[in-house]
């Protein structure tokens, strides 16, 4: 049987060499002599053989020659363990990966990880963002500890059993039209001002499903997925879409956004994470500093 070694009494063998003798390392060690006397001879029983002569002179047998430096390396894998391990608790030290929809990576998260950064300098976070399917995968296959998105649904099954979603904020659906648009003068719409016009669908317009405005995804001339390239449609006055308005490019020269009012339309923005995989202290923290950023 293997004897089980204790950290503190191979700690009293090294103060016990480098301090020359039991006495000395007592006092160094704050303990009695015969506290420290009876803890050695503890670990002699343990291991079977004995580690200091019985000359009183704190002189190594040959077995104790042979374990003092294995007990030297052996103290100092355990203190370095302890440091890293309260440094994952201290979040001090580790690694955080997050996903987030496109929008929110854009407008949202640049402030919320500078604070965060500024709270825990030492951790290092990696931010990928993709369609809101991404964001759900990424955190489902354990990719992402954390993800920043919307949800189709709440009573899709995936969501209950695999995700947990902390609601937000709510971002309001509109239209996005170039500035020379005859719709650029209204300050709200009604869904059914849009029959007639060239609609052009993205990845968002999943947002109008079980809506009265759900007509409007059948008339939908195009479909692109990619923001670089709607932006550059609507900029060419091909036609309108409708997005959420963090999705729409603040401060933008050639396009206005323009609240559907009829039917009042918007996605829930809010933070998933695994239902099935604890968070790392890293992960708990951030989850936090975003659902206080974000909530207020």
């Amino acid at each position: 049987m293997l004897p089980e070694l204790k950290i503190q009494p191979l700690r009293y063998v090294l103060a016990i060499v480098e301090e020359g003798g039991f006495n000395a390392a007592a006092r160094h060690l704050h303990r009695s002599q015969p506290a420290l006397s009876m803890a050695i001879k503890e670990l002699e029983q343990r291991l079977g053989q004995a580690l200091f002569e019985k000359s009183g002179k704190a002189e190594l047998t040959p077995f104790g020659s042979y374990c003092l430096p294995r007990f030297r390396e052996f103290i100092a894998q355990h203190d370095r363990l302890s440091r890293e391990l309260k440094a994952q608790i201290d979040k001090q030290a580790g690694r955080l990966d997050i996903a987030a929809v496109p929008s929110v990576a854009s407008r949202l998260m640049p402030d919320i990880l500078g604070g965060f950064i500024a709270l825990y300098p030492d951790l290092k976070v990696s931010l990928q963002d993709g369609n809101a399917e991404f964001v759900r995968r990424q955190v489902t296959s354990g990719d992402a500890d954390l993800g920043i998105g919307s949800v189709w649904s709440k009573n899709d099954g995936q969501m209950n059993d695999e995700l947990d979603f902390t609601p937000l904020l709510r971002d309001r659906v509109g239209v996005v039209c170039r500035i020379d648009h005859p719709l650029v003068e209204r300050e709200v719409l009604d869904w059914q001002e849009l029959q007639g016009q060239v609609l052009i669908g993205n990845g968002t317009s999943r947002l109008l499903e079980n809506t009265p405005a759900s007509h409007l995804l059948t008339q939908s001339d195009f479909f692109i997925s990619n923001m670089i390239s709607l932006i550059a449609m609507l900029e060419a006055g091909v036609g309108v879409t409708t997005l959420p308005q963090l999705a729409f490019p603040q401060g933008h020269p050639r396009l206005r956004f323009i609240v559907i009012a009829n039917p009042r339309i918007e996605r829930e923005i809010g933070l998933l994470k695994s239902s099935r995989r604890s968070l790392s202290p890293a992960a708990a923290a951030m989850a936090m500093f975003v659902v206080e950023r974000l909530a207020n």
